[in-house]
């Protein structure tokens, strides 16, 4: 499916966003993107365009062929040296294929810069991949990011892919603060929040297959976006508001539902510092290994993987009067943790949103530090930005002071004003299944920061929508990985980066739709442990002989009971 169109626009803004623009994207450490490996060999399709590839990898004639008004090409160089410096960095990205490199910078209607690389390998595959974002940033990602699942431009360009990376207009300093969000008067800059919100990507899809398609002869064959965490909400965002941009999409971890989530993130810290009760780590690992140990087993192994977190009715209470290396677990500890787990509530016991799952880290959005024999929760810094500079446009905000009745309101004015924008999470994709889309959504099950029942319950309202389960999974397919992570192994393997993107591309070009992918846990390397993850409803289990750490011995099944009921 060829995809050759060009045209910038801004995004259709729904309702709500007419009455008031409004706001942003995903969890912590939220990541980058996945690089598309080659399906089909990376043949090379070198440029009917006029001249040498070194010729077309020029500001003189890049900037003519675009035809796009408020862009500037800022520079185009052929790299032939096979090794990068990023911006910014000291180490460079070694054993790059020959590209060219080309910076872009689109002005916003507001004056805000929008500045996009692309990436262009000079043996090119035909095909195009946008990269997604991470935190309250979009990029720009040249190389992976250790530990995550995430794709970059140098990942994408070897596989032979056309890149683009953006960064929204946002400067990547403060990826984990929001601060950004605010002008010089104090007041939230809408038109940034608007591109950080969804113009940015879209604009970097059209602007980077303008440049693909100026730099090659041939056409664009056809195109992919990849994303974890917000990267994950972007994508679902392209495939909703966005039907065309892409012919294949993955999401990863996606942050369905930012407005809501964030405060799911923060309630941990909220629950231990109003009852007083700051849970040190030590405690806090005996309570996440009660769990493990009281729920695994559900593949057939007993392997410290919580396969099916549905099924495990595990209580905190049970570990009261247990001791720990940091003194021993009181009531008042086991009546925390199941606060936590439980989730978000309004003061009068109104559910929010999730909370985490038995066998989650609680090392993120649960951590803490003692000092002086004194334990205080140490909340979730995106979550503190989110209420105190995009809700109260007060960047200074002391979080310790919030409440419970505070909480509820500030979750209420979250879910009016933002949801709108950024609740990714619109189940009717009727036109991006027309289009022959195809999307896959992975998601960890012990992924402490985007949770995987709010991945789920989307899921069930796509099939819902789209006819049931069978006509959603023609074009659109879930696959839950127990033990992952966010965006990368936990207890339990995480799919490999490449693994997603190739499975979504020999769907879209060879009609062949995913039943699992494969994950993977390296010790640091090679594989210790690798899974099959099944397209939901289906769960891995052991047939029962041969070596547990090798997916072969593994095989799909249907699960013994609802996920996520």
């Amino acid at each position: 499916m060829a995809d050759t169109t060009y045209g910038l626009r801004r995004p259709a803004r729904r309702a709500r966003w007419l009455r008031r623009l409004a706001l942003v994207a995903l969890t912590a450490a939220l990541l980058p993107v996945v690089a598309i490996p080659a399906v089909s060999a990376g043949t090379s399709r070198q440029g009917a365009g006029a001249g040498s590839p070194a010729s077309r990898c020029s500001v003189g004639y890049l900037a003519p062929a675009l035809h796009e008004s408020g862009v500037t090409v800022d520079s185009a160089v052929l790299d032939t040296t096979g090794s990068f410096t990023a911006p910014y960095t000291t180490t460079p990205i070694t054993g790059l294929p020959d590209f060219c490199a080309v910076d872009l910078t689109e002005t916003d209607s507001a004056g805000n810069p929008m500045h996009t690389v692309v990436w262009l390998p000079e043996k090119w595959n035909g095909r195009f991949e946008g990269i997604g974002g991470g935190g309250f940033s979009c990029g720009i990602f040249y190389s992976p990011s250790p530990g995550y699942v995430l794709p970059s431009l140098s990942q994408t360009i070897e596989s032979g892919y056309a890149a683009a990376s953006t960064d929204c207009g946002v400067p990547e300093a403060d990826t984990y603060t929001g601060s950004w969000a605010l002008e010089p008067d104090g007041k939230l800059d809408q038109p940034l929040i608007n591109d950080y919100a969804s113009a940015g990507i879209h604009d970097m899809t059209v602007l980077g297959k303008a440049v693909t398609g100026a730099f090659y002869p041939g056409r664009i064959e056809d195109s992919y976006f990849v994303g974890c965490s917000t990267g994950g909400r972007e994508a679902l965002d392209e495939a909703q508001q966005y039907p065309d941009d892409y012919n294949g999409i993955v999401a990863g971890a996606p942050a369905v539902n930012l407005p809501r989530m964030v405060f799911a993130d923060l309630w941990p810290a909220l629950v231990m510092n109003q009852m007083h009760d700051a849970l040190p780590a030590c405690k806090e690992d005996a309570f996440t290994s009660a769990a493990v140990a009281a729920c695994q087993g559900g593949d057939g192994v007993d392997d410290g993987i919580i396969s099916n977190p549905a099924d495990c009715h595990w209580n905190a209470d049970e570990l009261i009067g247990v001791s720990t290396p940091c003194g021993t677990i009181t009531a008042a500890d086991a009546a925390v943790m199941n606060k936590i787990l439980q989730g978000p509530a309004t003061a009068s016991g109104k559910s929010l949103w999730y909370g985490l799952e038995p066998g989650a880290s609680l090392s993120s959005i649960a951590a803490t530090t003692t000092a002086n024999g004194v334990t205080t929760p140490s909340p979730f810094s995106i979550s503190v930005g989110w209420l105190g500079t995009w809700l109260q446009e007060n960047p200074g905000w002391n979080w310790q002071t919030l409440t419970y009745a505070q909480f509820d309101k500030l979750f209420a004015q979250s879910t009016r004003e933002f949801d709108s924008i950024l609740a990714s999470d619109s189940p009717d994709l009727t036109a991006f299944k027309e289009h022959g889309g195809k999307l896959l959504i992975w998601q960890g099950l012990a992924d402490p920061l985007a949770f995987p029942q709010a991945t789920t319950q989307y899921y069930r309202d796509v099939q819902q929508t789209m006819g049931g389960a069978a006509s959603t999974s023609a074009f659109a397919r879930l696959f839950l990985a127990p033990g992952a992570s966010h965006c990368g192994s936990g207890a339990g393997p995480a799919p490999t980066a490449a693994g997603p993107v190739t499975a979504v591309a020999n769907w879209v070009q060879h009609g062949k739709a995913p039943k699992s992918i494969l994950a993977t846990m390296t010790d640091p390397a090679p594989p210790t442990l690798t899974r099959p993850v099944c397209a939901y409803p289906l769960q891995a289990r052991y047939i029962g002989h041969g070596n547990t750490n090798q997916a072969r011995n593994f095989r799909c099944t249907r699960a013994p009971s609802a996920w996520h009921s």
